[in-house]
């Protein structure tokens, strides 16, 4: 399982799904261009201190990463779109252990060409007046239910 950060635009976003990668040993792809500088620097300010036990890709474009998830087809399975443009729950969805969890952007969530691609969207149901749950923690609900559910989960 991945996480996958389209043109992410808040560095401690960014920071705290890079720290929950390491800490549950999921490893990201970060897809450029950011609107922040993605820098180790940058990332240290924003309070990851230990981003050397992460395991993540720059990615210089959505091009570039839609061909190297072709040319690693062993490591990158489904794309899943975490979205407020479907009514599919992700509790409903049935989640596998190499599923790439797509995160869009604070500001603007993906392009309609990412839509358009993804295998499949799911969104976290909401009160009726809601527009969106931040990212970070969107991010962590579905990561930790298709963890649960593919039984992903490090055991001490």
């Amino acid at each position: 399982m991945r996480l996958a950060l389209f043109q992410p635009d808040i560095p401690q976003n960014t920071g705290t799904l890079l720290r929950l990668g390491a800490c549950l040993g999921i490893e990201l792809d970060i897809i450029e261009p950011c609107g922040f500088v993605f820098s180790e620097a940058n990332l240290k300010r924003a309070g990851m201190d230990y981003l050397h036990l992460v395991k993540y890709r720059k990615h210089d474009s959505w091009n570039e990463f839609l061909d190297y998830r072709k040319n690693h087809s062993d490591e990158y399975g489904r794309l899943v779109l975490l979205t407020t443009k479907t009514d599919k729950s992700y509790i409903d969805f049935e989640f596998k252990k190499n599923d790439i969890l797509m995160l869009g952007r604070e500001s603007a969530g993906v392009p309609q060409e990412v839509h358009n691609i993804v295998d499949a969207k799911v969104t976290i149901p909401m009160t009726p007046n809601s527009r969106s749950i931040n990212v970070a923690v969107s991010g962590t609900m579905v990561l930790g239910e298709a963890m649960r559910q593919t039984g992903s989960f490090i055991s001490k």
